[in-house]
């Protein structure tokens, strides 16, 4: 197993793929790990040497103490990339992965060629919504809002068909250190990048989730119609697309980071 030590953390992080190709990072959601991205690993190291990392209070990295800011997990990639000696890399991040690419857009742009931002929002739901969830994980742990969470994350359809998958995704979002998932909560409920958005100049592909009630389809187009140039796509699918629709999300975002000037 690997750990980057940061300067008040220990991040945990994986590498997959070819020595020598270039770096594509991932970034997971609230409550998830590195391994919500298993469904990409197979298609993207034949093109791109993949590096997933557990976000700051998450999986096997360290759950420090306070609440957390998009620009402090945005600092903790740019520590990581470091680390490990890699000055540029293209980076896919959904829901509040997707946050953290807004910020490295905005103020690392010499450290990313492309950025992909899914099921992503400027502002995602409100004080009242993130306070609600708070509370309710602080007093009843992360079962407390397991079940709400990943009605939201998959629709119903796929949950059935896949029923397997779903138990899985959702024993991940169990597993969670409440007090890591509360600390990102808070982290999510302050973040708001609407005032912001015009000034990434990083080349953008937006995915939103036609069935997506946590960061709407009108979300990703908000997105869309604040950052210059930027690429907007919907799949059939609720908040968790990389999941849900993977064969569409892993042929539009190759296509989006293989693309005329991907290498920078």
């Amino acid at each position: 197993m690997a750990f980057a030590k940061l300067s008040d953390a220990q991040l945990f992080y994986q590498w997959e793929g070819p020595q020598g190709a270039p770096v594509v990072v991932f970034s997971n959601s609230l409550g998830a790990t590195h391994r919500m991205w298993d469904s990409q690993v197979e298609e993207f190291t034949k093109h791109f040497r993949v590096l997933r990392y557990d976000s700051r209070g998450h999986g096997q990295s360290s759950v420090t103490p306070g609440n957390y800011n998009v620009a402090q997990l945005a600092n903790d990639v740019i520590q990581l990339l470091d680390e490990l000696k890699i000055e540029r890399v293209f980076f896919c991040g959904l829901s509040i992965g997707g946050m953290v690419g807004m910020q490295l857009a905005l103020t690392a742009a010499s450290r990313v060629h492309k950025v992909v931002l899914c099921n992503t929002a400027a502002k995602i739901g409100t004080v009242a919504t993130w306070s609600a969830r708070i509370t309710a994980v602080q007093e009843g742990g992360m079962r407390a809002i397991a079940g709400a969470v990943i009605d939201r994350w998959l629709t119903a359809g796929w949950r059935a068909a896949h029923s397997g998958e779903t138990a899985r995704v959702q024993q991940m979002l169990e597993s969670t250190e409440a007090g890591g998932y509360v600390a990102t909560c808070a982290a999510v409920r302050d973040a708001d990048f609407r005032e912001k958005l015009q000034g990434i100049k990083t080349p953008t592909l937006i995915i939103s989730g036609t069935h997506d009630l946590a960061t709407t389809p009108a979300d990703g187009q908000f997105l869309e119609g604040k950052i210059r140039g930027a690429r907007y796509v919907e799949l059939s699918s609720a908040h968790l697309s990389n999941i849900e629709a993977r064969d569409d999300f892993n042929r539009t975002v190759l296509g989006f980071l293989k693309s005329q000037g991907a290498h920078g």
